[in-house]
């Protein structure tokens, strides 16, 4: 794990990478193999360039915060440009306590008290309420992308806002 001060972007893939449904002519069906299993995904290629801007233009690390895991780096990140990014194991938590997603202990754990926007399809005020109660976690903004379309241009303008707003 990276101790620098940067921010984070965590980034979900089914329902913010990949939507439920074909949203425009520019998500290109992919087919994916994961532990012997084929599935099928859309994935836009400018998601990978707008990440990579928002990343260079922030100062941000951006990282994989999805059940795919480091599959996400063999199969997703290539398709959209994306470097080789850091992993959070989503699927080794305990679990969701409080309603919170499984997801969100995990990445508690993780970020350190490093600022972060995460962008998911599931999160709830639970998610929140947990964030924000947790010791390890600072400065958050949690962007619920809808899972029809996926990743927005006005998500991203979202999380840059945030990510150059001084704080405290």
């Amino acid at each position: 794990m990276s101790t620098s001060a940067h921010p984070l972007v965590l980034l979900d893939v089914d329902g913010v990478l990949n939507p439920f449904h074909r949203p425009s002519p520019r998500f290109t069906r992919y087919e994916c193999v994961v532990d012997g299993c084929s599935y099928q995904v859309l994935l836009n290629e400018r998601h990978g360039t707008e990440l990579r801007s928002l990343a260079d233009d922030t100062g941000a690390e951006l990282v994989w915060a999805t059940t795919w895991e480091e599959n996400a780096n063999e199969e997703i990140g290539p398709r959209l440009g994306l470097p080789r990014l850091p992993v959070i194991k989503v699927t080794a938590g305990a679990g969701a306590t409080r309603g919170e997603l499984f997801k969100t202990g995990p990445v508690a754990e993780y970020v350190r008290g490093r600022p972060f926007v995460w962008f998911d399809d599931e999160l709830t005020s639970a998610d929140w309420e947990y964030l924000t109660g947790h010791p390890d976690v600072a400065d958050f903004l949690l962007v619920e992308v809808d899972p029809r379309n996926g990743l927005s241009g006005w998500d991203i303008d979202r999380a840059r806002e945030w990510l150059t707003t001084p704080r405290g």
